[in-house]
């Protein structure tokens, strides 16, 4: 595997290898939006950034910040080792559907108890998500929620090639 090598982060930015592992929480105060189907389905300036090596910001938001019946319980489930067990929702408006596109910890481990029932969306699967008014890019892969802005660099996992990181 060749060697990782961070960008070095400009003024203003952060480097997503500055990041800790286990993940850490952190409030976020800017303005963040999410658009399906030309709907805006949620925003909020009250979210939670979790904050993992190698990865972009994942946002979660409070339940109440989705529109009301946007969020469509889904089937299955998946484990994270430092959040516990996740289970889906699909973003749905009248002119779309992203299957299993969100998702929530109903009871996350000690150290991610803010996030319990907070929603956090694949931004990929999205129209369109921002944060304080910046179009994201999601992170590659489809397996992560990252959302990445001019505010991180990387390299992100997610790529190809990257899965051992």
């Amino acid at each position: 595997m060749p060697a990782i090598v961070p960008v070095v982060p400009a003024a203003g930015q952060e480097s997503v290898w500055d990041y800790p592992r286990p993940p850490r929480v952190e409030p976020c105060h800017d303005l963040l939006t999410i658009e399906l189907g030309g709907v805006m389905v949620a925003q909020t300036t009250a979210s939670w950034r979790v904050l993992e090596t190698s990865h972009p910001p994942t946002y979660y938001l409070p339940r109440d910040a989705f529109a009301p019946g946007v969020l469509r319980p889904a089937d299955g489930s998946s484990w994270c080792e430092w959040k516990g067990q996740a289970a889906y929702f699909d973003v749905v408006t009248t002119e779309e559907v992203a299957l299993r596109a969100a998702w929530t910890y109903p009871r996350p481990y000690a150290g991610y108890a803010v996030l319990a029932d907070a929603v956090a969306v694949m931004p990929g699967a999205m129209d369109r998500c921002t944060v304080g008014g910046e179009l994201v890019t999601p992170q590659e892969g489809g397996f992560y929620g990252g959302w990445i802005t001019s505010a991180v660099v990387g390299p992100f996992k997610g790529g190809p090639g990257t899965q051992g990181w």
